[in-house]
């Protein structure tokens, strides 16, 4: 099971370095990592991320119950813990609203791996989930199923999720996806997307597996 040692104080920094980057705006969006002890460490419901503080963070058990904290938890707790139970070798998860990979989640268009090397750090297109409604566990079992073999998926009319080792990865993962995101919604602008051959994607995309493995 991947674990993130001294997940508050990695979370808080990471929650303040996705808001620096734009990722998101005021209270959106949310963070989250595995502890060594099972439960997971995540961001509040309705605080600002330039205000949020060590105390305001939340240790919840895998079944959603609150372990400490004075504050809720976020509101897409439930999309966290599905990724969780899901795949073992995720540390953390990130959920973000960057606004042109939302772009892609409103037009239902999977992020396509278009550029060397995104497959090395996603697994290949990301794809979009199905609709679910805000924080409900429908949303996470949707998150589950588009996140096989990736590190990142566009959820449908909201933004996007992405998993990984730890969040200082899963951050780069976020704001990779955003940034092809915002190239090919140019490049679509310009004309026609040319695809990478197969057998680069399917190159690249081995080396991520093999990189979420450990190996």
């Amino acid at each position: 099971m991947q674990f993130v040692q001294d997940a508050p104080q990695v979370v808080l920094a990471t929650a303040k370095e996705m808001l620096s980057k734009g990722l998101v705006e005021g209270t959106a969006g949310n963070i989250s990592a595995r502890m060594q002890d099972g439960n997971v460490c995540i961001t509040p419901s309705s605080v600002d991320y330039v205000e949020m503080t060590l105390d305001d963070l939340v240790v919840i058990s895998p079944d959603g119950t609150v372990v400490s904290g004075e504050r809720s938890p976020s509101s897409e707790k439930l999309l966290h813990l599905a990724c969780y139970e899901a795949f073992d070798d995720v540390g953390s998860v990130i959920h973000s609203h960057p606004v042109h990979a939302t772009m892609f989640a409103i037009a239902r268009r999977p992020v396509p791996a278009c550029i060397d090397e995104f497959s090395m750090y996603v697994g290949g297109d990301v794809r979009v989930t199905d609709y679910a409604i805000s924080g409900s566990a429908e949303v996470g079992k949707a998150a589950v199923a588009a996140l096989a073999g990736r590190g990142a998926a566009l959820l449908a009319n909201h933004g996007m999720v992405a998993v990984g080792p730890h969040p200082s990865k899963v951050l780069h993962i976020t704001a990779l996806v955003e940034r092809v995101a915002h190239i090919v919604a140019g490049a679509v602008a310009l004309g026609e997307i040319h695809d990478l051959p197969d057998e680069v994607n399917k190159s690249f995309a081995d080396v991520y597996s093999l990189m979420r493995a450990g190996i």
